[in-house]
């Protein structure tokens, strides 16, 4: 499973004469104000038809035209200015680096005054030419995949190594994300899992049925049954030197295809659960970005892959189930299995008692119900660091919006027959019931942050992600790992 290649990034310091602007195909331009287009190449020529179109230049306006030359260099500018926050100047980028198929060269130039802005447009606008490399695709004739293999910038910004490795995680979480379920079962993605951890020198292990059987872990074999063929938790580890135990531990649902199980979905809700496992696909993205940044710390990455399919062996509404932390379960709805799934990953993750613990899933409706396509919800049982959690979304343009974890909602879990229900019927609050649950299964009570990705699928793209599947997290987290005000 190898890596995409990203463009390579050339940053400049002078801006040449207008002639020397003829060898590419697409030149973004960002300004803060219509005058400052004099100093762009072919400015002249911009403002005469900004006047002739009526566009009046203010923050989020773009236009496209062309270069009077014989070669029809697009030229994308857009109006950008210091009160714009980064996702929307993300969005800005996004608009403005639609390539032309046959783009192999594009140029950057950003006319602000300098400083934080004119770096910030520039790691936008980088951050968004890298959203639009290939995904996988099994169209007999798909069209040519637009995008540089080349971008000079003429500005500064910051060490692109940074935007590489979000990229590249990024892309991996969509890639995966987007693969449908007959090309990417649980056998099939535990084997591409298995050959990236080869290449990137991961520890690998896989837990399958029957070490989980020997573990106790009834609550995610409560779900695996129907369909077992290489279902399991797989246990990625990176060490770098000196760093033997896990500071860090990410967790992902990975859920192939989900059917609901004997609570079958609708046609409506059940096209589109290929894209179920995307939690996982994000937790491994982030487990590749951290890295080839080469954090100083040990991480764990943990996959609960497996299927809700249907079937004679199918787990029912009122059985009993036993997770591997001794908490018995009483099934209330067989469509509520990621929650399932990842009681019994999170119970095992946290027995090596690493300080922080994060969660991934395509969990609840709930949660888009609540909040829409356009954010994350997020829970943490450290309070304090809500204010935290906001910002890492702010600055990195996946928003986040945090959910209470009161104890008093832990009443409508309660069993007559169990330890704990695993949901209700009636549904409501559900994203914080889902998030009560995974709480009773985190040991030894790290720093836990739960990421209900209400955002992992936007129409139209959102931010700097250009496709529907957004890959929502790996963005984030790195936003908020390298806060350094980030204590854990």
């Amino acid at each position: 499973m190898t890596v995409f290649k990203v463009p390579r990034v050339r940053y400049v310091k002078t801006i040449p004469p207008e002639p020397g602007f003829a060898a590419y195909q697409h030149i973004v331009i960002v300004a803060e104000k219509a005058s400052d287009l004099a100093r762009a190449p072919f400015g002249p020529l911009l403002l005469k038809r900004m006047k002739a179109q009526g566009i009046v230049a203010k923050p989020g306006v773009t236009f496209l035209t062309e270069a009077p030359d014989e070669t029809g260099t697009a030229l994308a500018v857009g109006f950008m200015d210091a009160q714009q926050s980064p996702f929307t100047r993300a969005e800005l980028g996004r608009k403005l680096t639609r390539f032309r198929a046959g783009t192999t060269r594009a140029a950057i130039l950003v006319l602000s005054p300098g400083g934080r802005i004119q770096r910030e447009a520039v790691n936008a606008l980088v951050r968004c030419i890298y959203a639009r490399a290939p995904l996988p695709t099994f169209q007999s004739d798909p069209a040519a995949a637009p995008g540089p293999a080349v971008i000079d910038v003429y500005g500064p910004g910051d060490d692109d190594k940074r935007l590489r490795a979000a990229a590249h995680g990024n892309h991996l979480a969509r890639a995966l994300s987007v693969l449908p379920g007959n090309e990417l079962g649980p056998a099939q993605y535990v084997k591409r899992v298995k050959k990236l951890a080869a290449e990137q020198g991961w520890r690998f292990r896989f837990l399958d049925e029957k070490r989980l059987t020997a573990l106790g872990a009834g609550a995610f074999l409560a779900v695996s049954q129907t369909r077992p063929a290489g279902a399991g938790i797989v246990h990625l580890s990176y060490r770098p030197s000196r760093a033997n135990q896990a500071a860090l531990a990410l967790v992902g649902k990975g859920i192939c295809f989900d059917t609901g199980g004997v609570n079958v979905k609708p046609a409506r809700h059940m096209y589109g659960m290929h894209e179920d496992m995307e939690g996982s696909a994000v937790a491994l993205g982030t487990l590749l970005a951290l890295t080839e940044l080469k954090v100083p710390y040990a991480v764990d990455c943990y996959l609960a892959i497996a299927e809700n399919a249907i079937g004679p062996h199918s787990y029912r509404p009122n059985d009993i189930v036993s997770a591997s932390n001794g908490t018995t379960i009483e099934v209330v709805h067989t469509d509520a299995e990621g929650r399932m799934v990842l009681a019994d990953t999170l119970a095992l993750a946290t027995r090596d008692r690493p300080r922080l613990v994060i969660d991934y899933a395509t969990l609840t409706g709930a949660c888009v119900y609540a909040l829409g396509s356009r954010m994350t919800g997020a829970f943490t049982n450290r309070p304090a660091l809500i204010p935290q959690l906001i910002e890492a979304g702010r600055r990195s343009g996946e928003r986040v919006w945090p959910f209470p974890l009161e104890e008093d909602y832990e009443t409508d879990l309660k069993s007559d027959i169990a330890d704990i229900k695993q949901c209700t019927l009636e549904g409501e609050a559900d994203h914080i019931l889902a998030a009560l649950f995974l709480k009773r299964f985190i040991a030894h009570e790290p720093a836990w942050i739960h990421l209900d990705l209400s955002a992992g699928r936007h129409k139209g793209g959102l931010g700097a992600i250009p496709t529907d599947t957004t890959g929502f997290g790996v963005e984030f987290t790195l936003a908020l790992l390298t806060d350094p005000d980030f204590r854990w």
